[in-house]
């Protein structure tokens, strides 16, 4: 019940929302100086309303039983050159990011998996100070196949680490609404590996950065091989 009212009632709030946004932002490029103030923030807060209805629409989506996760062979290698690119496009040089990754595949969703991995690389973005290194990488051992994004931010304190993947669980709450963040990135992506089989892990040190990690099960043929 939860879960149909939050995906209905987030659709039937989209389309108030882009209205509100649409004649906010018209205003504020006819409106004169004395309200344009006021007009910018409303265009701000609106864009963050619908973020949010966006996010909590893809959480139901990944929740509905009624949407099978397709299975594909996923090319790690060309998902990170996507999310690379949005990323560079996103932080507008204020980070230097940077690719470590070898050939490696899993079966499941790009679509999903690239969502996932382009969170945790924007979360990165808004929590690692201007001029600090991001870095998304993988590998592949006898346990798995590994992907994750490391950086060199404010890190995160022990007491919060468990609880990062609620829904609009914030460390930091201030810095996090400053940023842009809705507080469901992370919960995202925990949902999408649950669909994978796959799991999170987080290490951070505060003050010094942070590594999220996401490990996946071998195909079988790649078992065979690590086995050989």
């Amino acid at each position: 019940m939860r879960r149909d009212f939050v995906a209905n009632a987030s659709h039937e709030l989209r389309t108030p929302i882009t209205v509100i946004s649409g004649f906010a932002e018209a205003l504020c490029d006819q409106g004169d100086e004395k309200i344009r103030a006021p007009l910018e923030k409303i265009v701000k807060q609106t864009e963050r309303m619908q973020q949010i209805i966006e996010d909590l629409i893809i959480l139901a989506r990944l929740e509905s039983k009624a949407s099978p996760l397709m299975h594909d062979r996923v090319d790690l290698q060309e998902v990170v050159e996507q999310v690379y690119e949005d990323a560079l496009i996103l932080d507008h040089g204020r980070h230097e990011i940077a690719v470590n990754v070898q050939p490696a595949s899993i079966m499941g969703n790009r679509v999903e998996l690239q969502m996932a991995i382009n969170n945790l690389v924007t979360n990165a973005m808004r929590y690692t100070p201007e001029g600090g290194i991001i870095e998304v990488f993988n590998s592949v051992d006898n346990d798995g196949v590994h992907i994750g994004v490391k950086d060199n931010g404010i890190g995160i304190m022990p007491e919060h680490i468990g609880r990062l993947t609620e829904r609009f669980y914030r460390v930091d709450p201030g810095r996090s609404r400053e940023q842009g963040g809705t507080g469901l990135g992370l919960a995202i992506v925990k949902h999408v590996l649950d669909r994978h089989n796959a799991s999170l892990h987080v290490q951070s040190t505060p003050g010094k950065g942070s590594v999220f990690r996401c490990d996946f099960e071998l195909f079988d043929e790649e078992k065979k091989e690590k086995a050989a």
